[in-house]
């Protein structure tokens, strides 16, 4: 049966060590378990959080007026297997690093750039989730999720996840509610191409070529630990939401405004990094524009800090309140628009707050 509970404090379930009390907590440890509290609190016109590993959440420091499902489903399985691919189903509990390390182990490839990664299986679809070259929407060929709608549990295809930079079918809305998803991995002894430029660094190869898988986690691994990217609770840095903005996506206009704001700031000469990405429309680095609109590493607002390794993580260093950690984000983000004219995107879920 559930644990149910009143009045949980939320910031010990989140990375950031922020956030109020859930009027009411379900810790749901079965699948069957995780419907019925979904289904209870519909019933009862409940308002409903679903909560994984907390790495993506910046809570109200009023808490969450309603019921939080925290879901604690475990458990992993080969479901398939064909022409050196082979299908892994994980539960959406599942811690998501040590899921990593263990394709790797295995000598399953597909994930291995995505290691150090805090949060559960359950919200790597949400977000898209991606790093130093993988998004999980390579590898991800079907979501199990409750529909709250049809109140039933449905399957989703990678088409249907309808996947995109940091987004998907599930992001912005609450229908679906994650209950496992199938990774389609390779059995290989080397990693996938390695596609990120700063890990090619890293491992001393050129992007395109492969390393081992274990070599691929460990340089990863190494390079987010150097950015206060893997959680350590001797280092505050760590105590933050991860990359707090999405990089921006601009269009041939928007683009061109960056351009006239870059020379005009910078220097006609000066560059900004650049991405191609679908249709006419570039990437640009969100790190690079908020350390160009004067907000270095350790930048402090009050008791919140951008974090002194990476400059696109917001940190609670001890003693702020998300009240504090939003303050620093709307500073940081009319920064860059009055610089630059880009308006940065928050990347983690904002729980009875807005930026």
């Amino acid at each position: 049966m559930a644990v149910i509970a009143e009045e949980v404090n939320l910031a010990g379930y989140t990375t950031l060590r922020l956030g109020g009390p859930a009027r009411r907590f379900v810790e749901a440890t079965t699948e069957a378990e995780l419907v019925a509290a979904i289904r209870a609190a519909d019933d009862e016109g409940e308002p409903v959080l679903v909560l994984g590993g907390g790495s993506n959440l910046v809570v109200s420091d009023d808490g969450f007026p309603g019921t939080v499902v925290h879901i604690g489903t475990r458990g992993t399985e080969r479901t398939a297997a064909e022409g050196g691919t082979v299908h892994v189903r994980a539960q959406a509990g599942e811690d998501w690093d040590p899921f990593v390390a263990r394709c790797v182990a295995d000598g399953l490839a597909g994930v291995e750039c995505l290691s150090g990664i805090p949060g559960r299986v359950g919200a790597t679809p949400i977000q898209n989730v991606g790093a130093y070259g993988q998004d999980v929407s390579e590898t991800i060929i079907e979501v199990r999720a409750y529909d709250r709608e049809s109140r039933a549990v449905v399957t989703l295809d990678r088409a249907a996840c309808r996947f995109t930079y940091r987004h998907s079918v599930f992001k912005g809305n609450d229908r679906y509610v994650v209950l496992d998803v199938t990774y389609a991995l390779h059995e290989a002894e080397e990693s996938q191409p390695i596609a990120y430029a700063e890990l090619a660094r890293k491992l001393g190869v050129r992007p395109g070529e492969r390393v081992t898988l274990k070599e691929a986690r460990d340089a990863v691994l190494e390079l987010r630990r150097g950015k206060g990217m893997v959680l350590d609770a001797a280092d505050p840095d760590t105590r933050s939401a991860g990359s707090f903005f999405t990089n921006p996506v601009l269009d041939p206009e928007q683009l061109a405004e960056l351009q006239r704001r870059v020379a005009e700031r910078l220097g006609p000469d000066a560059t900004f990094p650049r991405y191609p990405e679908t249709g006419d429309r570039v990437k640009t680095s969100a790190a690079w524009l908020i350390d160009r609109a004067g907000f270095a590493k350790g930048h402090v607002l009050g008791p919140a800090r951008i974090s002194t390794k990476h400059t696109l993580a917001l940190t609670n260093p001890g003693g702020a309140s998300t009240a504090d950690l939003l303050a620093l984000a709307r500073e940081v983000r009319a920064g860059v628009r009055d610089a630059f004219g880009v308006e940065l995107v928050n990347e983690p879920v904002l729980v009875g707050v807005a930026l």
